[in-house]
């Protein structure tokens, strides 16, 4: 049964890393939450490292200066593992092929350039009739757009076979008071549609395995952190680490009046409806 908690101070004894997930945990996109971050430089205080583990899909000095803007302090983390640093080596590797048509905002164009990799030269941005593959790195415009906009040309490339990678499993993302949607709703249309999708993202192993090497760990008492049911606590669970689901986040409409504690009923039969059990809740990290 999924333990209600008040802060991370009350367990984090238990462990000795924390793999935290950053939006909707430690920012909204528009503001850092500073009772997160006091949460996070308290558990490195006492021994623990943490790795800020996002379904971004731009690489991790991208998002290094994304928080920095945000005002989040590097005494909070240890390092940063992207779904984007998981996806590239993927692309790089040939998985959807040299000549790809790339998905997603200009702002994303990092996933392409932003690495030392000599493999990234052989990688060709192409129009859609071109392409051996999909890089979906998210919507052209999140702000306006949705998958809907996406139904006739992701019905074309998918009739022709071609691969699709999904650099950013998420389906939704809130940016203040919005939703938006993420590379990961074009990626289950894609699928709907007859194709086959590549993930590398939460809840996938690859970006796990990645954060465990960068820390130089193995095995230990880990501990999750995360708002998304479908991403951070499935790839908890699948992973076999605990987890804290924070409920105040994507789900908060959900818990109750309060977005600082969920309702135990409330939280009880979602999570039930859900079909997965995290370690512990609570109303924001703290």
């Amino acid at each position: 049964m999924t333990r209600i908690i008040d802060s991370l101070a009350e367990i984090a004894q238990g462990y000795d890393v924390l793999f935290c997930d950053l939006w909707g945990c430690v920012h909204n996109g528009k503001v850092a939450y500073p009772a997160a971050i006091a949460a996070l430089q308290d558990f490195r205080r006492g021994g623990g490292k943490v790795a800020l583990t996002t379904n971004a899909p731009r690489p991790r000095r991208a998002v290094a200066a994304q928080i920095a803007a945000l005002d989040v302090p590097e005494d909070a983390w240890d390092d940063i593992v992207t779904s984007g640093d998981a996806a590239q080596d993927a692309m790089f590797s040939g998985r959807v092929g040299r000549r790809v048509w790339h998905v997603g905002p200009e702002k994303d164009l990092s996933f392409f350039t932003d690495t030392p990799d000599p493999r990234a030269a052989a990688i060709t941005r192409v129009a859609p009739a071109e392409a051996e593959g999909v890089v979906v790195t998210g919507l052209f415009d999140d702000m306006t757009e949705t998958p809907a906009d996406y139904h006739a040309a992701l019905s074309e490339v998918a009739a022709r076979g071609l691969p699709l990678l999904c650099a950013n499993p998420d389906i939704v993302v809130d940016f203040g008071e919005q939703r938006l949607y993420c590379a990961g709703a074009l990626a289950q249309l894609y699928e709907q549609l007859g194709g086959e999708a590549l993930y590398f993202g939460k809840p996938h192993a690859p970006i796990y395995d990645l954060a465990r090497r960068r820390l130089g760990v193995s095995g230990g008492r880990e501990l999750a952190i995360g708002d998304g049911i479908g991403t951070d606590i499935a790839g908890a669970v699948a992973q076999g680490i605990d987890s804290i689901f924070v409920t105040g986040g994507l789900a908060a409409e959900h818990m109750g009046g309060n977005v600082e504690r969920p309702e135990d009923a409330l939280l009880a039969d979602w999570l039930k409806a859900e079909g997965l059990a995290p370690t512990y809740a609570i109303g924001r990290l703290r």
